[in-house]
């Protein structure tokens, strides 16, 4: 698994279907993990997180999985995506395990590094369920504006400078 970029403690590496079975326990986490990315509440399959993997790998999608350099466990997901211009939608998803160990603020930091610099975006932007005050308050401190909310959801961006 090649590293196509690094923080302090995690390798960011292209989406890859040796781990799926990491990726179907983190999406299945209904409590801990799936109730903070979407709706579904049924399980995935092997197949269609096969399937959606696979889609990702073979679109070149601006996906990637997360692993701990120390031990070299699965952290989670992070992706740039709703990508037009120079703007996308960034988007992060961690193992309930993996949870409270800093590496969500970790990640957010040198996403955007990596969005500005390499990718060459401009406009960085993301939405929050409103009832995630966590997540908001690490995005806050990360230099995201909040632009817009409703009942469910609160959006934020950050702009290069």
């Amino acid at each position: 698994m090649n590293t196509i970029f690094e923080s302090e403690n995690i390798n960011y590496i292209r989406p890859s279907t040796d781990l799926i079975p990491e990726y179907l326990e983190m999406v299945n986490d209904i409590e801990n993990v799936a109730r903070f990315i979407g709706d579904r509440r049924e399980p995935y399959t092997e197949e269609e997180e096969f399937d959606y993997i696979k889609d990702k790998m073979d679109n070149n999608a601006t996906m990637f999985s997360m692993i701990e350099k120390r031990t070299g466990r699965f952290i989670g997901n992070i992706e740039f995506f709703n990508r037009s211009d120079d703007s996308a939608e960034w988007g992060i998803v961690i193992t309930a395990k993996m949870q409270d160990k800093g590496y969500g603020k970790e990640a957010l930091k040198r996403s955007v590094e990596y969005g500005f610099n390499d990718l060459g975006l401009s406009r960085i932007f993301l939405s929050v369920y409103a009832d995630n005050p966590r997540a908001i308050h690490v995005y806050e401190q990360c230099g995201f504006k909040e632009y817009d909310r409703n009942e469910v959801d609160v959006y934020m961006e950050i702009t290069r400078c």
